[in-house]
């Protein structure tokens, strides 16, 4: 898969914390980055966590922990050819060590997961303001870390996953614009639609398995740094549409800074052009009105999503 859509990255650990499965993380993720040239390369997960008993204890404000660990960090990057870390559970530590050793290693990707909660109604639904579940990732990004990391997107995550059920509303927010990490930080943001504790054998917070295209729809096509879950990619036979989708952000330059214009989000489309390059139609309704200028012809499409380029 070298010359593939996506940079593939393995996760590597120890241990996770809820689940007794040894050494290599059965879910891996393909994320998408502004490369010209798409490359094979891999990345370990590091988890740094004091009060789980499954893991060890170590003191990372101890100099020679750090170097310790900085050098054989580096004798990953240099001799096995790793270019990036997956921080675990970044909740067990501060972002200060976090920044620590992405310094010292000078790598090209650094991503932390931060599983976090949305606010909920008393119906059991989320709220429509979710400005407080991704203030806490970006205050995460930010804080001690000094922005020198990126951060898994579990707001947009959770907004996906109530907007597949007839609320596309949801996707604009109070000031028209996105509603998770992509409009606040949208360089610091990996979105996804599911990873290795949300679904697979976990399935602790599962994407709907008929919407996951809408998912990908969104996400492929809009700022931040999108992620494909494996399953998805090899697994469950999505690969060629996933791939076409993929392929529209080099073709059109979009990336983590792209501009995102909400044309509309209503219960049932959501309608959204991006860079002025792009247009996206997610939902049933397939009556676009006057949105879509008629240079713009369908370069790909699926169950409830039509993506528009310029001619």
């Amino acid at each position: 898969m070298g010359a593939a859509l996506s940079t593939v990255y393995y996760n590597m650990r120890l241990r996770h914390p809820a689940l007794d499965m040894p050494l290599i993380d059965y879910a891996l993720a393909l994320l998408f980055q502004p490369f010209a040239d798409w490359m094979l390369t891999v990345f370990p997960i590091m988890i740094f966590i004091d009060y789980y008993q499954i893991v060890p204890d170590i003191d990372h404000l101890n100099p020679q922990v750090q170097k310790e660990l900085s050098e054989w960090l580096n004798w990953l990057k240099t001799e096995i050819g790793f270019s990036g870390w997956r921080f675990d559970f970044v909740k067990g530590y501060a972002p200060n060590i976090t920044k620590i050793y992405v310094e010292n290693t000078k790598l090209d990707f650094a991503v932390g997961e931060y599983f976090n909660s949305l606010s909920n109604s008393g119906d059991g639904k989320i709220n429509f303001n979710q400005d407080a579940a991704r203030g806490e990732l970006a205050n995460w990004v930010e804080g001690d870390g000094g922005g020198v990391v990126t951060e898994f997107d579990f707001t947009t995550k959770g907004i996906l996953q109530a907007i597949v059920q007839g609320e596309l509303w949801r996707l604009k927010d109070s000031n028209r614009k996105p509603p998770g990490l992509i409009d606040i930080k949208p360089k610091n943001d990996v979105t996804f639609i599911i990873n290795h504790d949300t679904s697979s054998t976990q399935r602790l917070w599962p994407f709907p398995s008929d919407k996951v295209m809408l998912g990908y729809a969104y996400i492929l096509t809009h700022p931040g740094t999108p992620s494909i879950f494996y399953d998805h990619f090899i697994d469950w036979g999505l690969k060629d549409e996933i791939t076409k989708l993929g392929s529209i952000r080099p073709k059109n330059g979009i990336n983590e800074k792209s501009s995102v214009n909400i044309l509309a989000a209503n219960a049932d489309l959501y309608v959204a052009k991006i860079d002025d390059k792009i247009i996206v139609k997610i939902g049933q309704n397939m009556d676009i009105g006057n949105l879509l200028p008629p240079s713009f012809k369908v370069v790909a499409s699926g169950k409830d999503y039509v993506v528009f380029g310029s001619a």
